[in-house]
């Protein structure tokens, strides 16, 4: 019975060595593909062009791109020059007034004005912007220019673009939920894939470690674009593992 104890326990410390090991392996400061972050196994033509191209797809309706946005929105005045910043409001739910409406902020360059008031204006204020009328009230409240956003927000040629772009990148990132972030047309990575290796934790906890995530992926790209002979040995995958527990991103339906 004593050996059989003392089997027992040196089994269960190599487990818990094991475990220790395998959370040491994968943080937010030294991600892991297919962990922390996924690589596209057909990367995409980024845009930035010397710069590097960073999207955010989010949704005026989602409680955690309310939440993340201040933290990005700060990371992106820090990166300054490294990066080209685009959002991509997602056609989840069939809110298509709320993708018209930061469309039409966008062509009106009032996007990074107006953006976090759209926000509260859906989750403080209770204007849940699902129809054109719900739109034009914001627009009217906010002090944007309604002549010019009425122009915009109801150009058919220019939105039916727009939506198609939106789609078709939504698509090709193979975007199921909200907010995501796509790095120089092969990388993707969340909130909740950034914490897969720590398990349950708070939604600022995620937030702060997607932020480093992304500070990674940059990083790694400079690496690679000042040493072009080097290659990237990062094992390529499109799923993750993230802890049920740690599920805080708004789902595609």
């Amino acid at each position: 019975m004593q050996l059989f104890s003392q089997v027992v326990r040196r089994i269960l410390f190599i487990v818990g060595l094991s475990l220790i090991a395998t959370g040491a392996g994968a943080t937010p400061t030294m991600p892991l593909a297919g962990v922390e972050y996924q690589v596209l196994k057909r990367p995409l033509p980024a845009e930035g062009g010397k710069k590097i191209e960073v999207i955010e797809f989010f949704g005026y309706f989602c409680p955690h791109c309310n939440a993340l946005e201040p933290l990005i929105a700060e990371w992106v005045k820090k990166q300054g020059d490294n990066i080209v910043f685009k959002r991509i409001h997602v056609n989840f739910h069939g809110l298509i007034p709320q993708q018209k409406l930061y469309f039409a902020m966008e062509a009106m360059g009032k996007a990074d004005e107006y953006h976090m008031k759209a926000f509260n204006a859906y989750h403080i204020d209770h204007n849940r912007l699902q129809s054109d009328a719900d739109i034009m009230e914001f627009v009217s409240k906010s002090g944007l220019d309604k002549q010019k956003f009425a122009e915009m927000y109801n150009s058919v040629f220019f939105m039916q673009s727009k939506l198609a772009r939106a789609t078709q990148l939504t698509d090709a990132f193979q975007i199921d939920g909200v907010p995501s972030i796509a790095i120089d047309g092969r990388f993707v990575t969340s909130p909740v894939m950034s914490v897969t290796a720590v398990g349950q934790t708070t939604e600022e906890a995620q937030n702060r470690a997607v932020l480093q995530v992304m500070d990674f992926l940059i990083g790694k790209i400079q690496k690679e674009r000042s040493s072009p002979a080097t290659v990237s040995s990062a094992p390529a995958s499109t799923t993750h593992a993230a802890s049920s527990a740690a599920k805080t991103s708004t789902k595609k339906k």
